[in-house]
């Protein structure tokens, strides 16, 4: 953790916190607390199914951190692409989904995305999973690292994330930004596809500046009713689950949210997820739901405000003073 601000609150202090609905909050946690085996985590998950109500639990066992490393707040929204798709190439199905090969080492970088796509390195080795029918799904289906794929018998199929080249996340909205195509104010995953569907051959090169490529796995053992799977390998929930980095915010932690913009919104949540571009204290990725809805949703949100997570009352005091010292 690099250096952060610590500063301890009270409940007073989370705008909107007694309008909330604690009951929704307490069912996502319940996803996944009992992963959590650190022994301030324990005996919480043991009282949070059979102890005091919803907001009485979160009050009397917790204290409100607002965790600060100089950056300013950004909140962004991700979902669960459903795409059409194929478990056999053909002339309309041409795209795969891959499976990680073996010969990748976690931490270690590997081949671009450039390379990658621009080689033969990864075919006919079995590692299809699905083909799609467009690339540009096929890159957002990696940046949002799960999604639903619909066969053409009309059943559903889940891959979820498997892996990737050990390469870093570039934004290719900031790069449309940086090349003076569009305003910052103007760019959202709808104006990044046109883009690229309308300037075939730039917009491949504009997707390969994201350097990053994220390989598969099937996941055909959660209902369809749940969400996907977050980073702690159970499923999110549709507006009650974040993205974190979880070297400022422990995963399975409760966080406040105070977005502003637009839409504002005070809520409560649970860091149940993780991503390549979400990167310091005050940064956070909503899970907006799954499907199209979802994703119009999630596309509009670049918005500030403030997360303040919620620590057991002990670790919470201790790492202020850890701060302090």
């Amino acid at each position: 953790m690099a250096d952060p601000a610590v500063t301890v609150l009270r409940f007073s202090d989370l705008e909107g916190w007694a309008a909330d609905d604690h009951e929704a909050a307490l069912s996502a946690f319940l996803e996944t607390c009992g992963d959590l085996n650190d022994p301030d985590w324990l005996p919480l998950c043991s009282l949070a199914r059979s102890g005091p109500g919803a907001r009485a639990f979160f009050e009397q066992l917790f204290t409100p951190v607002l965790v600060e490393d100089g950056v300013p707040m950004l909140f962004t929204g991700y979902f669960e692409p459903e795409l059409e798709g194929s478990l056999t190439p053909d002339e309309t199905f041409a795209y795969p989904i891959y499976r990680k090969p073996p010969e990748i080492l976690d931490g270690v970088p590997w081949l671009t995305r450039q390379e990658i796509e621009e080689s033969d390195v990864l075919d006919e080795r079995g590692l299809e999973l699905f083909w799609l029918s467009d690339p540009v799904d096929l890159f957002f289906l990696q940046v949002q690292g799960s999604g639903r794929i619909r066969l053409p018998d009309g059943s559903l199929r889940r891959v979820g994330y498997g892996g990737k080249n050990g390469r870093e996340y570039s934004s290719v909205g900031l790069e449309l930004v940086r090349r003076g195509l569009f305003e910052a104010h103007e760019v959202s995953a709808a104006t990044i596809r046109n883009w690229v569907r309308d300037n075939p051959e730039e917009g491949r090169a504009l997707l390969q500046v994201n350097e990053s490529y994220v390989f598969f796995r099937p996941v055909d053992d959660v209902p369809p009713e749940k969400g996907p799977l977050g980073a702690m390998n159970r499923s999110v929930t549709e507006m009650r689950s974040v993205a974190v980095d979880p070297e400022y915010v422990p995963l399975g932690a409760p966080v406040w949210i105070e977005k502003e913009g637009a839409d504002p919104m005070r809520r409560l949540m649970i860091a149940q997820d993780t991503g390549s571009a979400i990167k310091g204290a005050q940064r956070a990725d909503i899970f907006f739901g799954t499907g199209e809805e979802g994703g119009r949703a999630a596309g509009r949100i670049r918005d500030g405000g403030r997360m303040v997570v919620l620590l057991p009352i002990q670790r919470a005091y201790a790492m202020a003073d850890a701060v302090r010292r």
